[in-house]
């Protein structure tokens, strides 16, 4: 017993595979970019090659719109220049590319109506902000008529009446545009929970209305809207050269937003519904406080991917003579004083700039309110 030790041997233990690193700590950059930028050679490849490709691009945007183009000065100093933008002729017309053929005098209507709209949007969106629910009943109910005692004017109230013939510019494009995002999602909601209704006739009409609209170009509805609407009601009813398109516009979306809508509906569990009927809740307080709740949050990419489309498609309207704010751009180009070689690219350039600021915003918007609800859901 003496020879013998009092501990028991020794018994190597076997070697475990490193673990990966835990996920809330970050790889380092230069990791990530071997990782997803050169992790083969072929990735490698494409990698190097693109970037070549977008530095040059860069480059050609940056040359033309900062280093070489003409900052100050008039249309002389645009006509000697064939390699940069002209940014005076913007300064120039400016005011015709946000106002159209508005009145000088009365353009402060326009900007106290978008001063109003701004105020109530920032106050609408802002999840922090108080009283919500006060900005969704102004911005609803309120602030359209507003909105058309200001811009059309009301002899009783000293505003003299413009006539829509003279509304143009980014007036118009921001005007389609809230109207038809203002629309076209509680009509798509009504139109996605008609096409899943029990009823036959309710769900027919739906359907039908949803895949005819979206069967045919938005510039067939515009057209059918511009020409055909006035055929259908009498003279004293024949609705405003503005408000056709409005129409128009807000149909064309709802269809659309309709089947985004459905597609979250088809995307919440049975036993929601079973759950909900279960409790004895009622089938009109279960689609609105439990259903279209997390249908809408599911699909929001899918709400904001519709409603930057149709930003972008306010473009259109010019086909039935609306100036919308790409039109004030093509007549402000070719006006014979301001001729020179780069006046063209220089308002393409500033209208992609405008287009792509809004559209951008709301697709930021739409991520940042994407990543507030993920959180809400991990808590």
């Amino acid at each position: 017993m003496s020879g013998q030790s009092l501990h028991p041997p020794l018994v190597s233990a076997p070697l475990l595979p490193p673990m990966a690193p835990p996920c809330g700590i970050r790889p380092s950059p230069a990791t990530w970019i071997r990782k997803n930028l050169f992790s083969t050679p072929f990735s490698g490849v494409l990698t190097i090659c693109f970037t070549v490709l977008a530095a040059w691009l860069l480059h050609q945007f940056v040359s033309f719109a900062v280093l070489d183009a003409v900052w100050a000065g008039g249309q002389e100093e645009c006509r000697a220049n064939p390699d940069g933008a002209c940014w005076p002729f913007i300064v120039e017309k400016f005011d015709y590319l946000r106002y159209g053929a508005y009145p000088v005098s009365e353009r402060w209507r326009v900007d106290l109506t978008l001063a109003i709209g701004a105020v109530l949007i920032v106050w609408l969106l802002w999840k922090r902000a108080p009283r919500r629910n006060v900005a969704a009943l102004l911005f609803f109910v309120a602030y359209p008529v507003v909105a058309f005692v200001l811009l059309r004017g009301v002899a009783s109230f000293n505003l003299p009446v413009i006539d829509t013939v003279l509304w143009g510019g980014l007036l118009i494009t921001l005007l389609m545009s809230i109207v038809g995002i203002v629309f076209s999602l509680p009509l798509g909601v009504l139109l996605a929970l008609g096409r899943r209704s029990e009823l036959p006739f309710v769900r027919a009409v739906c359907v039908i209305f949803i895949e005819v609209v979206r069967g045919v170009p938005f510039i067939t509805v515009l057209f059918m809207a511009n020409f055909m609407m006035p055929l259908f009601v009498p003279d004293y009813l024949t609705p405003d050269r503005l408000l056709r398109p409005l129409i128009a516009i807000a149909l064309f979306s709802s269809a659309y937003m309709a089947e985004v809508v459905r597609a979250g509906l088809q995307a919440i569990p049975k036993g929601q519904y079973e759950a909900a009927k279960a409790l004895g809740v009622s089938h009109f307080t279960m689609m609105r406080l439990i259903i279209l709740p997390q249908a809408l949050t599911i699909v929001i990419p899918g709400i904001v991917s519709t409603f930057i489309g149709l930003f972008k498609d306010t473009t259109l309207v010019a086909i039935v003579g609306i100036a919308d704010f790409l039109r004030a751009v093509e007549t402000a180009r070719v006006d014979p004083n301001w001729a020179g070689p780069t006046i063209s690219s220089t308002g393409y350039l500033f209208a992609g700039l405008v287009y792509w600021i809004f559209c951008f915003g709301m697709s930021r918007y739409s991520q940042s309110m994407e990543r507030a609800l993920a959180r809400g859901h991990e808590s």
